[in-house]
């Protein structure tokens, strides 16, 4: 079998998949009409996100098998058409769901420590104690929109906490003995903390928004290492005027391209950015939460791991 790899990736997953038997080809630079043309060669793609998958390009991939998503998302290919055709869609979300719930932990204690903005001011000279003093994260509710693989970690990240996790899910029965599912109700009663663990999806994108953010009986801290398409900036960045969200960790934006390379699609900086980087309660990290090196280790080696499974 042949497979085309679209984007760099950790060399283990080249050199098991040629250990394995396959024919590994490299292109990390022609253009999507580029790739389509030779793509009817090839059995297997990998792909992080560099370009879509859509259905043109699926009709050109005649002899495709697979694509693997070397990440935890799938929204950048049209699933369901390639299901019809019979292409297998393997993807790694339990390769940096660790790292994942790592950098959601990080992002909450900085923010409600304000460990950031006292940083900046300690290195400007000024020592402001009063000004820093922090909340501490115990007798906290914290709640979990999504509990798949990243939920579950984070939420296992929060076991050495004397906190109540709490998580709503459109998927029935998936709590455990780290978190307590509830109803969308009642998380919206009682949390103190709101983070996202939700994949792309047309029932997410906009999810966060002003209508939304007024259902919370508390104001509340917010974390997004999700897909930065749930939440409406705007409608944050008025919410964090009105205090009724205190602070925003924020590794994911809107403004996102789709390759989640680059920021924006124009140089033009919008406003409710500009509020975002200029305020003190608002941490921002480039899309990393899941970009640790043991991360790309592992995305690989479950990749690897899929498709021999599937295909030997």
């Amino acid at each position: 079998m042949k497979i085309l790899h679209l984007d760099t990736n950790h060399k283990l997953l080249i050199d098991q998949l040629a250990d394995a038997g396959f024919q590994n080809d490299e292109d990390y630079t022609s253009s999507k009409s580029e790739v389509e043309a030779k793509i009817h060669e090839y059995d297997g793609i990998i792909i992080r996100s560099r370009f879509s998958i859509d259905k043109t390009f699926l009709d050109k991939a005649t002899n495709l098998k697979f694509i693997g998503r070397v990440g935890a998302g799938l929204e950048n290919i049209d699933c369901e058409y390639a299901e019809k055709k019979l292409v297998k869609l393997i993807a790694a979300p339990e390769g940096n769901s660790n790292a994942v719930g790592e950098h959601a932990l990080g992002l909450l204690l900085s923010l409600i420590n304000k460990l950031n903005s006292a940083d900046r001011q300690v290195r400007k000279g000024r020592w402001l104690r009063e000004e820093n003093r922090g909340l501490e994260l115990d007798k906290k509710v914290v709640g979990l929109i999504g509990y798949g693989n990243m939920g579950k970690a984070f939420a296992k990240k929060l076991r050495g906490f004397d906190v109540d996790v709490i998580c709503y899910d459109i998927q029935s029965g998936v709590d455990d003995e780290n978190c307590k599912q509830v109803s969308l109700e009642e998380l919206q009663e009682k949390a103190d903390v709101l983070s996202l663990h939700t994949p792309q999806t047309p029932l997410t994108k906009g999810m966060i928004n002003t209508e939304f953010i007024a259902g919370f009986k508390k104001p509340f801290w917010l974390i997004n290492t999700a897909r930065g398409s749930a939440v409406v900036t705007k409608d944050l960045v008025q919410a964090l005027k009105t205090k009724k969200i205190l602070g925003a960790g924020l590794d994911v934006l809107e403004y996102e391209k789709s390759s989640f390379e680059n920021l924006f699609d124009s140089n033009e900086i919008p406003v409710d950015f500009k509020f975002l980087i200029q305020s003190e309660n608002v941490i921002l990290t480039p899309h990393v939460a899941g970009w640790t090196i043991e991360s790309k280790l592992k995305l690989a080696q479950t990749i690897v791991d899929k498709i021999k499974k599937h295909f030997i």
